[in-house]
């Protein structure tokens, strides 16, 4: 598999329209099957560790490391010192396997170059300069708006406790692959870890989409968020801290934490 090879959604591999036939010889449909899901399972959860996928896919970690040895010499993964929230613990860092603008691309289905191109000719269109960013931002606001009402329904019927949650769900429907976790640390809040962006490439030109986002995210929350990492700005996860709000802080610390996953 090409490092511009698409995995498809459903691990069939892809290139554009046309489907990559192996020579003979090469690894069984089997082995691709697998390895496509080592690349979906990053996706997924973000950044991972040997051990973390092995667990996850119910795979020896002799074979995890097999696969992505494979997937980093086709540049759809690679290897990253684990970041670490607060006081580092002595010993070496665990080393985590992150996927690449190469294989994110493989899993985006978006128009990326229309997109940019749209959003350019906006900017233009109103002058440039800062009359352009603003124009941008408007339209990036009026963008999520749409989409705020489908999330502000999931996120109101649910409980106080629950409803980072809520919007993470929301958000996975959407492709955004998002969970909700506790944040480490001292800080009472949670994080809300969105491992996937289908617009990633549009707001690395474009940060006002993000920014947008961020203050969607603030108004259906009821509270200030902050925005701690973005993938359109290289880092693995976006990650966005939420701040336990009084109602929250009253609710039992016992309260369930089904379905979410680790970033």
């Amino acid at each position: 598999m090409s490092g511009l090879a698409e995995l498809s959604n459903n691990g069939v591999v892809k290139n554009g329209a046309r489907t990559i036939e192996t020579p003979q010889g090469d690894l069984a449909t089997g082995e691709r099957s697998t390895r496509n899901r080592v690349a979906r399972s990053i996706l997924d959860h973000g950044p991972s560790t040997v051990a973390d996928l092995a667990q996850r896919l119910g795979l020896t970690q002799a074979a995890v490391r097999r696969h992505l040895d494979t997937l980093v010499a086709d540049d759809v993964v690679e290897a990253r010192e684990q970041r670490v929230y607060g006081a580092r613990t002595r010993g070496r860092p665990a080393k985590v396997f992150a996927l690449t603008d190469c294989g994110r691309d493989a899993f985006d289905q978006s128009y990326d170059k229309l997109a940019v191109d749209a959003l350019r000719w906006i900017a233009q269109a109103a002058g440039g300069g800062e009359r352009g960013e603003a124009a941008v931002a408007e339209f990036a606001k009026a963008r999520l708006a749409a989409q705020a009402e489908t999330y502000r329904e999931a996120v109101d019927a649910a409980g106080p406790a629950e409803r980072t949650e809520a919007l993470a769900k929301a958000l996975t429907v959407d492709g955004y692959a998002a969970t909700a976790k506790s944040a480490p640390g001292p800080h009472s809040g949670e994080q809300l870890c969105q491992h996937h962006c289908p617009v990633a490439h549009v707001a690395e030109q474009f940060p006002q989409l993000c920014e947008a986002e961020t203050e969607v995210f603030s108004r259906l929350l009821g509270t200030h968020v902050q925005r701690l990492a973005t993938i359109a700005h290289g880092d693995g996860v976006c990650t966005t801290f939420i701040p336990r709000s009084a109602a929250q802080a009253t609710t039992s610390a016992s309260a369930s934490t089904a379905g979410r996953n680790p970033a």
